[in-house]
């Protein structure tokens, strides 16, 4: 699971029957706190929160638990975005996002 930014869409002229009508994003890790890239952007699929570009996004990144979110056992899934992040604590230090 990581914190990431939503740098961009994905569309695809055919998706897996599972995952129509589902937004698919390109999301890169970040440091929650200092909003610096920490790693390469990932395909994740948007689990009903409503992200878009620019928000700032929890991934589950780990297969079986993101088909759980999805309430898809046969869905083919790695990551899935689980919740737009509103604030994170961290040492003391409150950095707000909405």
């Amino acid at each position: 699971m990581f914190v990431g930014e939503v740098v961009g869409n994905v569309w695809g002229t055919r998706k897996h029957a599972s995952l129509e009508g589902k937004r698919l994003f390109l999301v890169r890790p970040i440091d929650p706190v200092t909003e610096k890239p920490a790693g390469e952007a990932i395909m994740a699929v948007d689990g009903g929160v409503g992200a878009g570009p620019g928000s700032i996004v929890l991934v589950m990144d780990e297969g079986n638990s993101a088909r759980t979110i999805l309430k898809d056992k046969k869905a083919p899934v790695r990551a899935v975005i689980c919740a737009v992040v509103d604030r994170v604590t961290a040492g003391g230090t409150v950095k707000r996002y909405a």
